[in-house]
């Protein structure tokens, strides 16, 4: 019988709503010193025991389906299938940004939810590699996924962190392969500039951005951080005034860098707004709304010197509104990181899902269309282009806070998969 005659007579025919109830129950159960507590549980670990073995003994593959209906409901079981139907793969890494994506400022209160923690160690537990890719500092990573994944399995040896949007990769267990640090092979032309601005940022700052934000303690990368609440109107308005000096800044240190002199030196600022709003609206956006770019005459994209302009080339800057604003080398993108930590963790034949919100992650999400590597997913509010791009291929969006949803998908995947 095909799986999908087999799927419908599971949601048609059993009780999987009060089974998946049951299994969440008994996985997510906190440790209480409760004998009450206790008999709760173990009555709950009966009964869902009880509702497998009905599914086991009724169905082909019954073993398989009664995990299926343990974990997913009719709509994500569904998905599920469709994807093997249309790719004939289950997944074998996750690549996942974490802000805004496994959790949420305004749906998880910036927790990663247990829920979805709970699915990456079942998903790592049936040996698919986790890879996190995310613009946070090693360390930062490191710490709270020990915090809720726990020490084993970070590591592993089959979890990876790229950090910094790929400046450096972190692979617990590989020995010298353990920390990459993919920035160092960057030439000097590129290092000089981060350099400059890393140490000028907040000196020449404004007022209102020296006193409204942090610098992240990045190896290579210069962000800056609000210092209010994530997504707040004081964070909104403090990181937009921090995104033009930012580009101000960069022009300014360019300018120097390539040698430019006499009347053209001071118009670095408006070279980099010209070039940096024509490469993202966003940008753009924030730009033409902030009051303080006033301070600067618009500059056609024309009139950027070709030395400028090709250092420019190579230089992306980041605007996540409410979040950061922040300069990352092009030639280290999350892409880049997620190819070498693929590489240290011997995936050499990837079917990815990857989750995330930004800019940086739709180039992982490119990448992995282009060469057959996978599906993606991202949450509802991600930016334009993610979900633009997410929706012409899988539509695989998903609430605000619910990434657990796009993992059970995964783990339906996997499993259905074992019925070829």
């Amino acid at each position: 019988m095909e799986r999908y005659d087999l799927l419908y007579r599971l949601y048609d025919e059993f009780d999987v709503e009060t089974l998946r109830e049951h299994q969440s129950f008994v996985n997510l159960f906190p440790p209480v010193d409760s004998r009450v507590a206790l008999d709760h549980w173990e009555d709950a670990s009966d009964e869902l025991e009880r509702l497998k073995s009905a599914i086991r003994d009724a169905l082909p593959g019954g073993a398989t389906f009664a995990e299926v209906a343990a974990y997913a409901d009719r709509e994500t079981a569904f998905t599920a299938l469709d994807l093997h139907a249309r790719y004939g793969r289950a997944v074998n890494g996750l690549v996942l940004d974490v802000d805004e994506t496994l959790r949420s400022a305004g749906g998880t209160d910036n927790e990663i939810p247990r829920e979805t923690l709970h699915m990456l160690t079942a998903l790592h537990e049936a040996g698919v590699p986790i890879v996190i890719c995310t613009g946070q500092t090693v360390e930062n990573v490191k710490g709270f996924m020990i915090q809720g994944l726990g020490n084993e399995l970070v590591h592993s040896g089959s979890f990876s962190i790229v950090y910094e949007s790929g400046n450096g990769v972190f692979t617990p267990g590989h020995g010298s392969e353990t920390k990459r640090l993919l920035y160092e092979a960057l030439d000097e032309a590129i290092r000089g500039v981060f350099d400059d601005v890393r140490s000028r940022v907040l000196p020449e700052a404004p007022r209102d951005v020296r006193r409204g934000c942090h610098l992240q303690g990045n190896e290579f990368n210069v962000t800056l951080k609000p210092n209010f609440e994530t997504g707040s109107a004081d964070a909104e308005a403090v990181i937009d005034d921090a995104l033009v000096h930012l580009i101000d800044l960069l022009g300014a240190v360019a300018v120097e860098r390539t040698g430019v002199e006499g009347a053209d030196a001071g118009r670095g600022a408006g070279w980099a707004r010209a070039h940096y709003a024509a490469a993202d609206p966003e940008i753009r956006e924030a730009l033409e709304a902030t009051a303080s770019a006033d301070a600067t005459e618009p500059t056609a994209l024309a009139d950027v010197p070709e030395p400028v302009a090709a250092l420019f080339d190579r230089i992306d800057v980041g605007y996540y509104r409410g979040d950061a604003a922040e300069i990352t080398s092009l030639e280290l993108n999350k892409v880049a990181g997620v190819e070498t930590a693929l590489d240290v963790l011997g995936v050499t034949d990837p079917f990815l899902l990857v989750m995330g919100d930004s800019k940086s992650d739709l180039r992982v999400m490119e990448w992995a269309a282009a060469n057959d590597y996978g599906v993606a997913a991202a949450p509802e509010h991600a930016s334009t282009a993610v979900l633009s791009h997410v929706l012409d291929r899988d539509e695989l969006v998903f609430d605000r806070g619910g990434s657990a949803r796009m993992l059970r998908t995964a783990y339906a995947l996997n499993l259905l998969a074992r019925l070829e």
